[in-house]
């Protein structure tokens, strides 16, 4: 990979990594033996261009001689490929987060008109994504309700000194996400007929064992409308329990003990009680990585462009928060 001498004075040249060390990278040298070996040479330099383009981003808060400037939230949302990334299931939420809570309810307006619209496409493409595929549209209707609540509240309010462009274009897109509103409440979920082995098949321990991997209550309640089986075992005290222990703190219980008619704890009502008090831990399939040594922010395996000894030891997993955290000045 090509790698920048920290000499700022430095004339640039490209070194590449290899197995003996690094290497001076020179796609035209005279020592290339044929034209095949240069067009080789080409489209690796190709490739670290567009490696760079796509899939990471230095976060920088202040101008040094080596980078002037600073890296904003607008920025990096449209370098790292997020509209790639919500083709990915294990990253589907992730990205959903990062555009639901965070980037809808507090720094839409901090986006620049670019980024604003990539925004608006990247959300076009996650609505036709759960319509087409009929996933997880109980998030995505979480999502336009926060985001056209801020519309409504910025378009009366401050709208024209606050929103970057015509006040005309955000009445636009505020009429489109009530529409894809209207579209997800009308949204039919599709029966599937399958003549194998189905969720009611399955022997009790193993049902029950499914619903103890589940971190989220709704998710919970969701699967035990499927059968009256499932209702019975998502009906369990044990289950509610270890719910609440592991999304919050025993002080925390204590504040919001609620008990049953028959003198017991509810941790069914105690999990969605404290849910209104306190955040819950957030579970992704893949997460955004952020590197300590050299400031990267990047997808773990879009590649990590690290100088450190040892690059595992500086790498952390960014949460959504952490992700907005990072480009607060």
């Amino acid at each position: 990979m090509p790698f920048l001498g920290q000499d700022w004075r430095s004339p640039g040249w490209r070194w590449v990594k290899t197995e003996d060390g690094w290497k001076r990278f020179e796609p035209f040298s005279p020592a290339l033996e044929n034209k095949n070996n240069q067009l080789n040479d080409i489209k690796k330099l190709m490739s670290f261009s567009g490696f760079y383009r796509e899939n990471w981003i230095y976060v920088h808060k202040e101008s040094t001689r080596e980078r002037h400037g600073y890296c904003t939230l607008g920025e990096a949302f449209n370098r790292l490929d997020f509209s790639s990334a919500i083709q990915d299931i294990r990253r589907f939420n992730y990205v959903v987060k990062v555009t639901l809570q965070l980037i809808a309810k507090s720094q839409l307006t901090s986006l620049s008109g670019a980024a604003q619209k990539n925004y608006f496409n990247i959300l076009d493409k996650i609505v036709r994504k759960v319509m087409e595929d009929q996933y997880n549209p109980r998030l995505i209707k979480d999502l336009l309700q926060d985001l056209s609540s801020t519309l409504c509240i910025l378009i009366r309010g401050v709208g024209k000194s606050v929103l970057v462009g015509n006040i005309n274009i955000w009445i636009c897109r505020l009429e489109t996400i009530l529409l894809w509103q209207q579209q997800l409440k009308n949204l039919q979920m599709n029966k599937v007929f399958n003549n194998g082995l189905t969720l009611s098949d399955l022997p009790l321990h193993m049902l029950s064992n499914i619903l103890h991997r589940l971190s989220d209550g709704w998710d919970i309640i969701t699967l035990g409308q499927v059968t009256p089986t499932l209702y019975m075992l998502s009906e369990d005290r044990q289950l509610w329990k270890k719910l609440c222990q592991y999304h919050f703190a025993e002080k925390q219980f204590c504040r919001h003990l609620i008990l049953s008619e028959k003198g017991h704890i509810d941790w069914k009502l105690m999990y969605f009680a404290l849910q209104k008090c306190y955040p819950i831990k957030e579970q992704y399939g893949d997460t955004l990585h952020f590197c300590r040594h050299c400031s990267i922010l990047f997808w773990k395996d879009g590649g990590h462009p690290c100088t450190a000894s040892d690059p595992n030891t500086c790498l952390m997993p960014v949460s959504p928060q952490h992700f907005i955290d990072l480009f607060k000045f």
